[in-house]
């Protein structure tokens, strides 16, 4: 799909590095917009940008709006912004990343996704179903799908898949066709104030649901049950383990590497039937609940029920999603992304229920100081069923040290609260020689956080070969 305007804008994204900023910047120059951008630092986002064809500056720079003609801005930009101060007096057009997102989906119907946790997973799980099913769906998401080797693409289909970004608020200008929200939980609570200004948000974006659509809302999530009541629309559905969900997760079998379940549809004014036997390469309660989602929201579409089951079975998973990094003398190194409480939980505890006899090792790096002191005690209490807790400095994200955070404090509190033993490291070379002196035989670990954890251990990894 080609823009016939694209050829006369040079678009200058700031920020282009993030997960989303990526994404967007790649789909618009597939539409045939002339992209660029800039970063303060290379990432593996950058390194895909620079293989498809996007120029990308290292540092920002007055000259590198030289030929720009209209800008995109991420959330994490500063007002004092060289690059943005200057597109300012040069008084180019200048969209937030939510804003150019919204305006570039609203040339397609849209599957939307948002909710605090899972939403990545379940994006790309309906992305894979709705390609298996040949509708060649638009995808933007928030994480690398195996697959695809890509957080984002350009389909030639009516659909597009798109991960949602309710941290600033963004997510409320998306056209919606059909939506699903994975639950509700205390994040990003420095842009919303507080708790039950985030759940009016959500509520707006459900009551957003046209006549025509559907939006799917996970029943097991308390937060998410508690708004139900409080909607305008009544056009949605529910899923989940709750055993009064339209679609209900029942006969779940645990494997190693994946999941088995059946699923009830009882849906007013339709007959009451089962899906049984459905498979999908993820474990965790989490990812079952999220793959029913994407079934659910596929047989609206008209999906069959053997093409979703296909796709689900042929799924690759995501970058940083409970990833397999390496494996050395019996011992297993995990990478994810989790980084709230509510997420750490749920990543072991689907470990431990696999693994029930191995030792787990949890290594955390914390991600800003705000959303520690917001969640200190939910924290703490987050590595129960582990073996022992590695945790590493906090990983600001560009906020100034501050809230007095200590260490060897906060290491106390979790020692405390999830009764395991806790480690306190600082940097990656003390990381390593606690693996090589420590480690002794069949451990799991599981690194956790949205920060640098992730090149540590891939950069550890080559110590172990």
């Amino acid at each position: 799909m080609k823009i016939n305007i694209a050829s006369n804008e040079i678009v200058h994204f700031i920020g282009i590095g993030g997960i989303g900023m990526s994404g967007l910047a790649q789909i618009m120059k597939n539409m045939g917009f002339k992209v660029q951008g800039s970063d303060s630092n290379k990432n593996k986002n950058i390194e895909r940008l620079n293989k498809s064809g996007i120029k990308v500056c290292i540092g920002h720079s007055q000259k590198n709006l030289k030929k720009a003609t209209l800008v995109v801005i991420s959330s994490a930009i500063k007002k004092d912004n060289k690059e943005l101060k200057l597109a300012r007096i040069k008084k180019l057009p200048i969209f937030k990343r939510g804003d150019m997102l919204a305006n570039i989906v609203s040339l397609k119907k849209n599957i939307v996704v948002t909710g605090s946790h899972g939403k990545t997973t379940t994006t790309s799980l309906v992305a894979n179903i709705l390609q298996e099913a040949g509708l060649d769906p638009t995808i933007i998401n928030g994480g690398v799908i195996n697959s695809m080797k890509n957080t984002a693409q350009l389909g030639k289909g009516d659909w597009a898949v798109i991960e949602s970004d309710e941290s600033d608020g963004s997510f409320l200008k998306l056209p919606i066709t059909y939506s699903v929200v994975t639950n509700i939980d205390k994040e990003h609570l420095d842009f919303y104030e507080n708790f039950e200004k985030l759940k009016k948000s959500f509520c707006s974006f459900i009551n957003k649901t046209p006549s025509f659509g559907k939006s799917f809302i996970c029943l097991d999530n308390k937060n998410l049950k508690s708004l139900l009541s409080k909607l305008k629309t009544k056009n949605f559905l529910t899923y989940g383990f709750d055993k009064n969900a339209n679609y209900r997760i029942i006969n779940i079998k645990r494997k190693v590497n994946f999941s088995i379940f059946d699923i009830i549809i009882r849906i007013s004014g339709s007959r009451t039937y089962k899906i049984k036997n459905i498979r999908v390469n993820l474990i965790g309660d989490h990812n079952i609940t999220n793959a029913t989602a994407a079934t659910a929201i596929a047989l609206n579409l008209g999906v069959k029920i053997n093409k979703i089951k296909k796709a689900l079975n042929k799924f690759l998973g995501i970058q940083r999603r409970f990833t397999k990094i390496f494996s050395y003398k019996k011992r297993e190194f995990y990478d994810d992304y989790a980084h709230h409480p509510t997420e750490i939980q749920a990543v072991i505890n689907s470990a431990r229920q696999i693994y029930k006899e191995r030792k787990i090792i949890s290594v955390f790096q914390p991600h800003r100081f705000s959303r520690v002191k917001l969640l200190k005690k939910e924290f703490a209490s987050s590595f129960k069923k582990c073996d022992e807790v590695i945790l590493c400095p906090v990983y600001s994200a560009g906020e100034k040290k501050r809230y007095n955070f200590d260490q060897d404090r906060f290491s106390q509190l979790i020692s405390k609260k999830s009764k395991t033993q806790v480690v306190n490291i600082f940097n990656k070379e003390q990381l390593k020689k606690y693996f090589k002196k420590n480690l002794l035989l069949d451990e799991l670990v599981i690194c956790m956080g949205a920060g640098s954890i992730s090149n540590w251990i891939r950069e550890i990894r080559t110590e172990f070969k």
